[in-house]
């Protein structure tokens, strides 16, 4: 078996982010099954957004079978940013058998990181026909969290698309709770809007996010 390189694993915990981001960048070039430890390990305490993003590409440049079992185990870290950056992984890989771990306490999860990746990775991977019942999950959240949580709410009930999250806003939409009563209405222009990614679009949902908080 050919040996690890220990200079780029020495090199990954360097106290420069651009040294870490470089040696992420070298491992993912030429993947090595025997650093998918060292490199799930980092994700977990590494400081900078940029380097982490590096982290996960290395990761989804080896085989779906190695590292998924791994990012697997990651989902039942005390370390918030371990299980957030292993679901964020998981929805990049694509790799349909994770599904079943996208459970519901990290879809509700108390951190707003976690949750947020958990989101996203649930509407990448969530089988066929099961998508009301994620759309029901994500809605009983609506309200929760600053503008930027909940965009990110919005964007993944967009996602699943309306014919299946349309009955969920609706119903929403007629609670009495004002918050979620303003992120429902925002997530449905979202919907409806055909430039739903856009900046004006993004624009407008804080706006009326921000009218519900008032």
């Amino acid at each position: 078996m050919k040996p690890l390189n220990t200079h780029l694993i020495a090199a990954l915990a360097a106290g420069d982010a651009s040294t870490r981001l470089k040696a992420a960048l070298a491992i993912g070039s030429n993947p090595e099954p025997g650093l998918v430890d060292t490199l799930i390990a980092r994700c977990a305490i590494e400081p900078d957004f940029y380097v982490r993003d590096m982290l996960t590409w290395a990761l989804t440049r080896l085989p779906s079978e190695i590292t998924v079992p791994r990012l697997l185990a990651e989902l039942r870290s005390e370390r918030a940013q371990a299980r957030s950056q292993a679901l964020h992984t998981l929805s990049k890989i694509k790799d349909s058998s994770a599904w079943p771990a996208i459970t519901r306490s990290l879809l509700c999860d108390p951190d707003d990181e976690v949750a947020r990746s958990a989101w996203r990775a649930a509407v990448v991977l969530v089988p066929d026909g099961q998508e009301k019942d994620l759309a029901e999950e994500l809605a009983a959240q609506l309200g929760r969290g600053d503008r930027e949580v909940q965009l990110s709410l919005s964007r993944a009930l967009v996602a699943l698309g309306e014919e299946v999250v349309g009955p969920a806003l609706r119903k929403a939409m007629a609670c009495g709770d004002p918050g979620v009563h303003a992120h429902a209405s925002a997530t449905e222009r979202l919907l409806r809007n055909p430039d739903a990614g856009s900046e004006n679009a993004v624009n407008e949902a804080k706006r009326i996010f921000a009218l519900g908080k008032e």
